[in-house]
């Protein structure tokens, strides 16, 4: 047990600091809390741990290794990735002036609304940011051991799960309650076009950065 325990304690904790800091993926699980309902953030907190799964294993078969073995796959990566959030950030503040209609504000106050395509935002949203599969390399390949055992192998998507979803959940949580929600109303507008700001910003980043990489 101590041979996985102590590099999967190590992993956890580095991606428990890596899941809190700002990005993509908590500008739209907040977006989506405070704007949809709290079922929808779940939703889309549980597409995060999806996400996560998907590159946990990735990184597990040695996507840093592809990464560098074709730096062009990791080129498209990054342009496919920074397309994407520019073209949700433009959806986003495109919508900002669009008034929630009555169906929806009953939704978000009943606690429904479209929990499928939420998870499939989140977990979109999660799998386009290609620097997140760069740092689950990066960490994985500092706490791992050469050989992996088979039960840390099965641990560790397990551990990312819990750890992203978990985070997100408490956003989502804490986003969705009366307060935000009411905040929300108030400045829509703004808080959309924020948020769909930030959204561009940071995929414009990734696609400049496959610029200055060509």
């Amino acid at each position: 047990m101590n041979d996985i325990t102590v590099p999967l304690l190590g992993i956890a904790g580095a991606m428990i600091v890596g899941a809190m800091s700002p990005g993509p993926s908590f500008v739209m699980v907040a977006r989506t809390a405070v704007s949809s309902s709290r079922g929808d953030g779940l939703a889309a907190a549980l597409g995060m741990g999806a996400g996560g799964v998907v590159f946990a294993i990735a990184a597990l078969v040695g996507l840093q290794a592809a990464f560098l073995a074709v730096p062009a796959l990791y080129l498209a990566v990054k342009l496919l990735g920074g397309a994407y959030l520019v073209y949700l950030g433009i959806r986003i503040w495109r919508g900002a002036r669009e008034p929630l209609s009555a169906a929806q504000d009953e939704r978000a106050a009943a606690g429904t609304g479209n929990a499928r395509r939420a998870f499939l935002l989140g977990m979109g949203t999660q799998v386009s940011n290609p620097k997140t599969a760069v740092v689950y390399a990066s960490i994985f390949a500092a706490f791992l051991p050469r050989e992996v055992p088979l039960a840390l192998a099965l641990a560790v998507p397990a551990v990312i799960f819990c750890i992203e979803t978990g985070w997100y959940a408490v956003v989502a949580l804490a986003l969705s309650s009366a307060a935000p929600r009411s905040a929300y109303l108030r400045y829509k507008a703004w808080i959309d076009r924020a948020a769909g700001g930030v959204m561009v910003l940071l995929g414009l980043k990734l696609l400049s950065g496959v610029r200055s990489s060509s």
